[in-house]
């Protein structure tokens, strides 16, 4: 992402200070202050030396993960996702998607409490769920929280536009429904099918890139006269409802009955019963002046809060004292983790690809724009026999030996 940011001449938005704290329902469990050292000795006299297996562990899985950008800039690409796991970190990184997060954090000695506190909330914030989520979607998951996300100025979706716009590519305004199977001249082609406003209607290619979900919760899209049949893929989608209010929080239920007094402009929540918002914040433009600053925490402001289900009336009222406007979104974000636990191919059939399994390995913007990458560098390998490139291993020994 950060080469397309460059590529494209966008700029990272910038950042407004906010602090951040962790709600158990009842209390702040962790608070998050101004001073960098006072915040150590917090998690320390908290949670004892946890932090720090936590940040090693993390570190570790980030600093074999890295790896992938120097295998595709030599033009290196896996046919699955298991291969690709492996050549990054072998056959741990490969369990790291069966076993959970929890079970590989305790391993390595984080208690149990922090675990509960911490681990839970930044899961519960990025992926609605519990720590029982596959330890490597953990492990990319707590390395954006520990302060290395960004955003686009003027919004992520530029990103998208521009690099439509950069390929030229020819953009047909239309819903794919399913693809079909033939043949010519002893080679695979395949008919896309599509309908749009004016119609439906179908074009032939050579390769197809598949990027819909084959999920029985998300796809409605159909293969025909492939032998063996492509069916959808065990699993489910995670549920999820963003709702963004417009109004004047109540601290009052944080604990804090002078609004003025309020000091964080994030919350995150631990993994409580009665709590019916999985996190919120107090969100900023998408375009951030020089001169811009946050709302005072007794003023109207925008929030965000991330939820399982729509808030109710009453709901709505305990956050906020009054408010505004309330827009809400419904969506299917993330794979729910506990539904399936076999990876989903790459290659579906000779040159017809598969995209958004990667998510059950892990799921965030990096993540798809590297699976990308590598579907179209296996495609291509593929395309022109280039077999030494696929699938390779010791891979770190050869890209040194190519320097």
């Amino acid at each position: 992402m950060q080469d397309f940011v460059k590529i494209l001449g966008l700029k990272h938005r910038r950042e407004v200070a906010g602090k951040s704290a962790i709600f158990s329902g009842e209390h702040f469990v962790l608070e998050e202050t101004d001073w960098y050292l006072l915040n150590l000795f917090r998690l320390w006299w908290h949670y004892g030396i946890s932090f720090l297996r936590l940040q090693m562990w993390v570190e570790e899985v980030m600093e074999k993960f890295m790896r992938i950008y120097k295998y595709q800039a030599h033009g290196y690409a896996f046919s699955s996702l298991e291969e690709l796991l492996r050549s990054l970190g072998g056959d741990a990184f490969v369990n790291m998607t069966q076993r959970s997060v929890a079970e590989s954090l305790l391993e390595v000695g984080v208690t149990q409490r922090f675990v509960d506190d911490v681990i839970a909330a930044v899961l519960r914030s990025s992926y609605g769920q519990s720590v029982l989520v596959p330890a490597f979607a953990g492990a990319m998951s707590l390395a954006g929280a520990q302060g290395s996300t960004w955003a686009v100025e003027g919004g992520n979706k530029l990103v998208c536009l521009g690099l439509l716009k950069l390929t030229k590519a020819n953009v047909i305004p239309a819903r794919v429904t399913g693809v079909s199977l033939h043949s010519s001249e002893g080679r695979a082609l395949y008919q896309v099918h599509y309908e749009g406003s004016e119609g439906q209607g179908s074009a032939f290619y050579d390769m197809v890139v598949v990027t819909t979900p084959l999920h029985p919760s998300r796809s409605n899209f159909t293969f025909e006269n492939f032998e063996p049949p492509i069916a959808d893929f065990p699993g489910a989608f995670q549920p999820s409802v963003t709702s963004v209010v417009h109004g004047y929080l109540n601290s009052s239920y944080f604990g804090f009955p002078d609004p003025k007094l309020f000091p964080f402009a994030s919350i995150l929540t631990t993994d409580t019963p009665d709590l019916f918002f999985n996190a919120m914040d107090n969100i900023c433009p998408v375009n951030i002046s020089a001169a811009f600053r946050r709302k005072q925490p007794q003023e109207a402001a925008v929030w965000r809060v991330l939820s399982q289900q729509p808030l109710d009336k009453q709901q709505l009222k305990t956050l906020f004292r009054s408010y505004y406007s309330v827009q809400v979104t419904e969506w299917q974000t993330y794979p729910r983790y506990d539904a399936a636990k076999s990876l989903p191919p790459i290659v579906l059939h000779e040159n017809l690809f598969y995209l958004s399994g990667v998510e059950w390995v892990a799921s965030s913007m990096e993540m798809i724009a590297v699976a990308a990458k590598n579907v179209a560098l296996l495609a291509y390998n593929r395309w022109h026999q280039d077999l030494e490139k696929i699938d390779q291993k010791d891979l770190m020994h050869k890209v040194k030996t190519e320097l």
